[in-house]
């Protein structure tokens, strides 16, 4: 559905104006891409914050079990979760943008859609992005 598309350059925008990341789902494990489009973000400059009740850290940063435990400002919700979650996570980010005035941006990792999540999102005024990947934008976008 194209109501839900961000052209190149507002997705290049997002990657030049917001440097904190909060990733649900981002995995210990170096296999996945949830471990290592993150890391590729890091290494890049951002502040990429782990979201995963599971461990306590992940490259050397503090794990949080939940989007409201985090404690600095977040630009961007990246999402590793599956498509059912979305909701749940969107309706988080709501609430926290509420409560703090953070969050901007949600982003869907590829493979993650849900398009009432994104209307909500949208309605409520993030820019949503839905099943595409940071990795893969960026490199198409900025380069490496």
């Amino acid at each position: 559905m194209t109501y839900f598309m961000v052209g190149d350059d507002e997705i290049r925008r997002i990657f030049e104006t917001y440097k904190t990341i909060a990733t649900i789902g981002f995995s210990k494990d170096p296999a996945k891409p949830s471990h290592y489009v993150p890391k590729f973000l890091i290494e890049r400059g951002y502040e990429v914050i782990p979201v995963n009740p599971t461990v306590n850290e992940i490259l050397g940063r503090r794990s949080y079990s939940k989007l409201s435990e985090v404690p600095l400002n977040i630009d961007i919700v990246q999402v590793f979760r599956p498509s059912p979650e979305l909701r749940g996570i969107v309706n988080e980010a709501i609430s926290r943008r509420r409560e703090r005035g953070d969050v901007k941006v949600i982003w869907a990792q590829e493979g993650i859609r849900d398009d009432e999540a994104a209307k909500e999102a949208k309605e409520v005024g993030f820019t949503f992005i839905q099943d595409r990947c940071m990795y893969k934008e960026y490199v198409r976008l900025i380069g490496v």
